[in-house]
Parts: C-alpha cells; structure tokens; sequence
C-alpha cells in the first residue's frame, strides 16, 4: 500500500495537469469561444503542464494528446492521424536520420575537433563557437538540420569529459543551451529562416489594401542587427548560468587530434556522406517550395540507406522516435487551435485585456503583442502562431494606428522566442532528444531569455525598426 501511494504521489504532477485541463473545459463557454475550443485550450494548460514538470515520458503525452481529442470530439480520428504527419514531422524525421548518418562516419568528431582548434581550448570559448555556429548557420537553412547535425557535436565534448572527469552538468547545460537558443534565435535573421517569415511576407502582401512588398534585403537590413545583439547577450546570459567544473577542454582537444590522426583524412564514405548533404541542402534551397522541406529530408535520408551510409538498424537506434512523435503532437494540437479559433480568442482577449490597463497603442501595445506571441509560440510552432495571430496582430496596428510594419516585425521576431517549452520549435525539441536535459530545465532557463529578447525587441521596435519601415514602404531614400 505504501508503494502504491508513493506512486500516486510520486506523478502528483500528472493528477494536477489532469485537474487543471477538466476544470478548463468544465468551464461555462465564453462568448466568441467554441465548446470545442474550450476543450482544447484545456489539453494545451494540462500538455504544458506535464512538458515542465515530466511526471511521465513526454512521447506519452502526444499519445494522450491524440487519443483525447478523438475522445473528445475535437477531430475524428482520420483527421487527428492526418494531423500527426506533415512535412514539418518529416522533416524533424529526416534531418535525425541524416545527424546518424554523420555520426557513424565519425564527421561529428572531425567538426567538434575543427571547432575547437578554432575557439581553442576554453570551454566559454568552444560554448560561444557553438552558439556562434550554430546561430549563423540556422539563420540561412533552418534550424532542424542545424540542431540534428550540431547535437553529436556537443555530445561528442560531453561524453568525453564525462570519461575523463566524470559528469558535470553545468557544462551538458552550458552547451546543449548554446546549441537550442542558437539554433531558436537564428530564425529571425533571414526569410529561408523560418516559415514563419514567410508567412508574414504573404500577409503583408496579401492581407494590406496597399499590398507592401518586403523582399529578402529588406528583411535581412532590419532583423540581422538585432540578431547580432541578442546572440551576445544570450551568450553572456548562459556563460553566467553555467559554471561548468572544467573550464579547460585540452585533454579533450588532444584526444580529437590522436583519433584524427588514427582516422586519417576523409576518405571516400566521408566525402560520399558530405556529398548526400550537400545535395540535400541544395535541394532544399532550389526545390523545396514545390516538394516540401520534409520530402527533401527524407530523400536525403533514402541515399544514405541506398548508399549503405547507414543500415537501418543505425536509425533505428539512432533516431529518437519519441521526439519525432512529441514534434507531431505539438503540430496536431497547434492545429487544433487553428481549427477551434481557440487561438485567435486568446488573441483577442489577451489584447483586449492589455489596453483595460493601458498598453492598447504604442510601444506597450507592441510589447503587449510580443509577450503574446511569446505565449502562444510556446505552446504550438511558430509558423502556426503566426499563421493564426498574424491577421490579428496586422488588424490592430490598422486600428490602432500602428505601423503595420513594425507589427509584422514584431509579430514573427516574437514567434522566435520559444525558449521555454520543449515542444516549441524543432531545434529545442532535437536538443531535448539527447537525453540529457530535463524538459523543466528550458522553462529553467528559458524565462531569463526569453525576458531579455523580449527587452532587445521592445528597444529595436522603438526606434531602428520603425525607420526601417519608412524605406520599405518609400517614405525614406533606397
């Protein structure tokens, strides 16, 4: 008996997450809400709730989060499984596969060893590489591949220092983050950063009666500064988050250097395995607007298995399945909030609350839309939120007479800022992967992040953004 209530108590967290989501949608219907809607944004509550506190493994959550929507009503079960596979989990999928591929051919040692002959020895300096890396990277090709790739990277650095030192996790925490928030804050840089970006550019053009075009230069003038200030800043934030007990990689660094010697140099498989990316990701610069960033992954992952890069058994051992099933709920469920209008209310409400208290116009109602974005970003993709809360957000700054640029700007920089939830973007889902961070230690971090962000983009939607937005428009000199 005793065992058994230690059990009930030990998944106290699983009961209050059960709790709080029946109590939501227990709740009387509110006006411009639907039933079904209510019914979600109660799974979402319960859903955030077990992500950060972890009473069960999290790939069971996007299985109860599939079965209690077809329990519930909120889609049929044909939809719900539909809605569990689209190009964004394929893509999550094949960029895995493609991070074994690189593993097994021992490239995630050869670049760990590169980069480190680069930072030198210093463990701030190789966390500050990885961040600087990773950042740059993910900004031109996305996140997905960037975190798949890099992840063996910093683990390669981890599991050898573990060997030598035994475990220190202020150093698994100091560069797994530099690997999320890098690969997470990079999006903002560039259109092909994102989705999200994209979608914001069609809505500018589409949903404006004046039409705005903002091309690629545009975008990069007046998103690339902020993302070279919050890289720093992020970087000193997680440097004075993490004091790691080796401060000094050197034994490390001599051992990369004695298996590069005992590896040699590339050899055919290598340059075999770097040829497959290479035309993966040219691929996904050339064809993947008509065939699906996804479809491309996976065709990548296909040549590595025709080619005998990897046997099945690798991914199979390889790739983490329950990530790729958690990545698949977040998508259903932030489906769902599409479909519901449960997105677009909170929304509304949110809005509606923050001018009651005076933050309805202005620099406090961009703030006001950032922390929403920042909100809704953290519990469903990025490209969803701003699918959704995009039309919103633009209809407002009509309203309330601001620059509908500027709202654009801050509506998708802020859909970026998902540093909290593991489930958020795909980047921080491929870091969780590893195993070595618990999902409550990104909420951990993330807030002081997210906060800083938040600051940078209130200064930069104040007063470099709002220029920029004069020479888009024409009202300044190109």
């Amino acid at each position: 008996m005793a065992d058994f209530l230690y059990e009930i108590w030990k998944r106290k967290w699983l009961w209050i997450a059960f709790g709080l989501g029946i109590i939501i949608a227990s709740l009387p219907t509110p006006e411009g809400l639907s039933r079904q809607g209510l019914i979600v944004i109660g799974i979402s509550v319960g859903a955030v709730v077990i992500y950060i506190t972890e009473p069960i493994p999290l790939p069971t959550v996007a299985l109860l989060i599939a079965v209690l929507q077809v329990l519930l009503s909120i889609g049929t079960p044909k939809s719900v499984a539909k809605s569990f596979m689209s190009d964004s989990v394929f893509f999550i999928m094949g960029s895995l596969m493609i991070a074994v591929a690189f593993v097994k051919q021992k490239l995630d040692r050869r670049i760990a060893y590169f980069l480190l002959r680069i930072t030198g020895a210093s463990t701030y300096g190789f966390a500050i590489g990885v961040l600087l890396t990773s950042a740059f990277i993910a900004s031109m090709i996305g996140e997905h591949t960037v975190a798949a790739i890099m992840l063996p990277v910093c683990l390669v650095v981890i599991k050898a220092v573990s060997d030598h030192e035994g475990d220190d996790r202020m150093l698994t925490g100091l560069l797994l983050f530099s690997l999320a928030y890098g690969c997470t804050i990079a999006g903002i840089g560039t259109p092909s950063g994102g989705a999200r970006n994209a979608i914001m550019i069609q809505y500018w053009q589409d949903l404006l009666e004046e039409g705005i075009r903002v091309n690629y230069l545009d975008w990069v003038i007046t998103t690339y500064p902020m993302l070279l200030v919050l890289v720093p800043v992020l970087g000193v934030i997680l440097c004075l988050s993490f004091r790691p007990r080796v401060r000094r990689l050197g034994r490390i660094l001599a051992r990369l250097r004695r298996e590069m010697t005992t590896i040699g140099g590339l050899g055919s498989q290598d340059w075999l395995t770097i040829s497959i990316f290479l035309l993966t990701l040219v691929l996904w610069l050339t064809v993947s607007s008509s065939i699906g960033l996804g479809t491309v992954a996976l065709i990548g992952a296909v040549l590595y298995l025709v080619t005998g890069m990897v046997e099945w058994k690798d991914l199979n051992s390889g790739v983490n399945w329950g990530v790729v099933l958690l990545y698949a709920a977040a998508m259903s469920i932030g489906a769902a909030m599409v479909q519901t209008r449960a997105a677009a209310w909170l929304a509304v409400v949110f809005l509606e609350g923050m001018k009651s208290i005076g933050l309805g116009s202005g620099i406090g109602l961009l703030v006001s839309v950032a922390l929403l974005i920042t909100l809704v970003t953290n519990t469903m993709s990025s490209g969803a939120a701003v699918a959704v809360l995009a039309p919103i957000t633009l209809e407002i700054a009509n309203i309330s007479g601001v620059d509908v640029i500027v709202m654009g700007f801050v509506t998708a920089i802020a859909s970026a800022f998902g540093f909290l939830s593991v489930a958020s973007h795909p980047g921080m889902t491929i870091v969780y992967s590893s195993g070595y961070l618990p999902a409550r230690d990104f909420l951990r971090q993330g807030w002081k992040i997210a906060l800083a962000a938040i600051t940078i983009l209130a200064l930069f939607s104040a007063t470099y953004i709002p220029w920029i937005s004069n020479f888009i428009t024409g009202s300044g000199v190109k």
